[in-house]
């Protein structure tokens, strides 16, 4: 109901009448004008932002939300726990675990680990830089292009790329000059046909449905906190 796009085009008063409404669960059960009086606006206002949106009032757009909020809390329940369902299996056929070997081969012949990803790729990395370096296996997360880091010595280094569509720019560029510096990369990623796939030495996807809210991606990311531990137990086990 509200794409990027609706929201990127609304004016101001409009804006008022959207962050209302997500800041309020009860919307359905309010009045046009109590509505308008939360959002600080006329009850004009509120009709002209149901026309927006294209109902023909109020009173259409009321029904349509609540219809739109249920709809939503079953599409996320029933898709997260689809999701992990097709990972799982996925993580028991060879094809998936030749690939965490592929990964942990090139892992074993370097002496530091730099992970890549952009905002929520990056707390991702964060988390995985710490993870490995439990082991002893020195590691750090560059989520910033412009961090100095890249200008330094790369060698004996192993990138792993994080990022759900493969297609991130910022991503993109910061391995792309890693790649060049001669680091072997690892992408961990949803899309196999995706650039970061076609850049990487080895790349692990995982293949799950990608689900969007509100023109937000919130697909899970499960799939990549379980690659990386992963990664990081078969490299401790083959060092053993």
């Amino acid at each position: 109901m509200f794409s990027y796009e609706v929201v990127a085009s609304f004016n101001d008063l409009e804006n008022a009448i959207y962050t209302t409404i997500l800041e309020n669960e009860n919307i359905s059960s309010m009045t046009i004008k109590e509505l308008a009086q939360l959002a600080h606006v006329s009850v004009g206002t509120v009709q002209r932002f149901c026309k927006h949106l294209g109902f023909d009032g109020y009173s259409h757009f009321k029904i349509a939300y609540k219809e739109y909020l249920k709809n939503e809390q079953i599409i996320l329940n029933n898709q997260d726990n689809h999701s992990l369902k097709l990972f799982i299996d996925y993580t028991e056929q060879d094809t998936f675990l030749q690939l965490i070997m592929e990964a942990v081969a090139i892992l074993k012949n370097v002496e530091q680990i730099v992970f890549v990803g952009i905002g929520s790729s990056g707390t991702l990395g964060r988390y995985g830089a710490r993870y490995f370096s439990n082991i002893g296996k020195f590691s750090m997360c560059i989520e910033d292009p412009w961090q100095p880091v890249l200008q330094n010595s790369m060698e004996k280094t192993c990138v792993i790329a994080l990022s759900e569509s493969g297609e991130t720019s910022q991503t993109l560029k910061i391995v792309q000059k890693l790649k060049e510096k001669g680091c072997p990369v690892i992408a961990i990623t949803n899309t196999l046909e995706s650039t970061l796939s076609r850049l990487s030495d080895c790349s692990i996807t995982y293949h799950v449905p990608q689900l969007f809210l509100n023109g937000f991606n919130i697909t899970t990311q499960v799939p990549v906190i379980f690659i990386i531990e992963m990664l990081m137990k078969q490299l401790y086990t083959t060092k053993a």
